[in-house]
This record gives C-alpha cells, structure tokens and sequence, in this order.
C-alpha cells in the first residue's frame, strides 16, 4: 500500500477546504442568506438582535452584478416580509413587509392604509406613537400607484419605521429574498447571560 505522505494529506485538505468555501459562498449567493435586524422599525414581529435565514430562491435566482432573475416561481406577494437593497443606498439591506403589489394605488389616511381605495388592515402592525399631530408622510401618504415590477413597503412598527412612505417604492432587481426563519435571537440589553438569548424565539418560522 503506497503512503501517500504528508504532502498528499496536506493537499487533500486544501482541496476540501476549497470546495466547502466555493459550496458556502453558491449557498448564499444563490439560495439562503443570514441576515440581522438592526432596528426596531419591524417590532414586534422582528426583534433588534433576532438573526433571520433569507430564502433567495423563492423569488428567482439573480445573475450576480446585475439586477435581472432567473427561474423566478414567484413574485412578492402582499404580507411576505423581504429582505432588500435599500433604494437610496445599495450598499444597505432593509427588511419590511409587502403592502403594496404592482398597478395598485396606495393611500394612508389618519394611519389606515388603502389599496384601491379599500382598507387594509394588517394583523401585524402596531401604532406606538401617540395620536397628537398627524404627520406627513407617516400618517398621511398618498395616493400613488406602485409601477410594474415593484412594491410599496412598510415596517410592522409603523410609526417607527423609515419605508416607502418616505423613499419610494422597491423594484424587482432589488429584492434579496423573502425572510424564513428565526435562528437565533440575542437581547443585549439584557442584564443576565442567560437573559440575553432569546430561547422562544429559536426556529420560530416568520409570518
């Protein structure tokens, strides 16, 4: 039996290593991607410190340096909660969720949103400020119509949240993917070590 020597063994690990980096780096270009939330403009559905997994597939596989898909099995739908190049600024990923979808108009009167002049009333979203000046655009927006391949976004915590109503709308092109799964979750105001791992939280699936 031929011993390969601590040449052949050295270079077997470098191949493995190798392969297991070029794996990791298509698995998150292509298919899943982690992702922290760094604010609380989506509380309390997403926490400051709540780790997500971002499933990039759903909404089709982008050629990388460009802003075109491939093998798209669906557009954003009203309620996903995505993951996003922020308009103003590529460089920056947002999250919110999807109010408005392509050819509907959007209007908020008095912190109630309209689609198509029909009220919609998310479960999801919260009013913490209180109810002493109406601002614009927060509380009042619109109306306007959300162009052909784009969606009108807004955080759960709605008047604490910097979305479509002050940048615009968000394109197909800049869509990372659609938020999965809480994998892990870290309270760093909290006091205890123990305090500070959000235990409940762990493998909860996003709605």
């Amino acid at each position: 039996m031929k011993n390969r020597g601590s040449g052949g063994m050295i270079r077997e690990w470098v191949e493995s290593i190798v392969i297991a980096v070029i794996i990791a780096l298509l698995i998150r270009a292509f298919i899943v991607q982690a992702f922290k939330i760094p604010s609380g403009s989506m509380e309390p559905t997403l926490l400051v410190g709540d780790h997500l997994l971002v499933n990039k597939f759903v909404y089709g596989v982008q050629v990388p340096l460009t802003e075109k898909k491939l093998f798209v099995f669906r557009h954003p739908e009203r309620g996903d909660i995505i993951v996003f190049r922020y308009p103003v600024d590529g460089r920056k990923d947002f999250i919110k969720r999807v109010v408005g979808l392509p050819g509907e108009t959007v209007e908020i009167r008095q912190k109630q949103v309209y689609i198509d002049g029909v009220p919609y009333d998310n479960p999801h979203a919260v009013f913490r400020a209180p109810n002493v000046v109406d601002q614009v655009p927060r509380d009042n927006f619109g109306p306007v119509t959300v162009p052909p391949e784009s969606v009108f976004v807004m955080g759960d915590n709605r008047d604490r949240s910097y979305d479509s109503r002050f940048w615009g709308f968000v394109d197909y092109g800049k869509i990372r993917g659609k938020a999965m799964i809480i994998y892990w979750s870290w309270n760093r105001e909290a006091r205890r070590l123990l305090d500070k791992v959000r235990f409940r939280r762990l493998a909860q699936i996003i709605h």
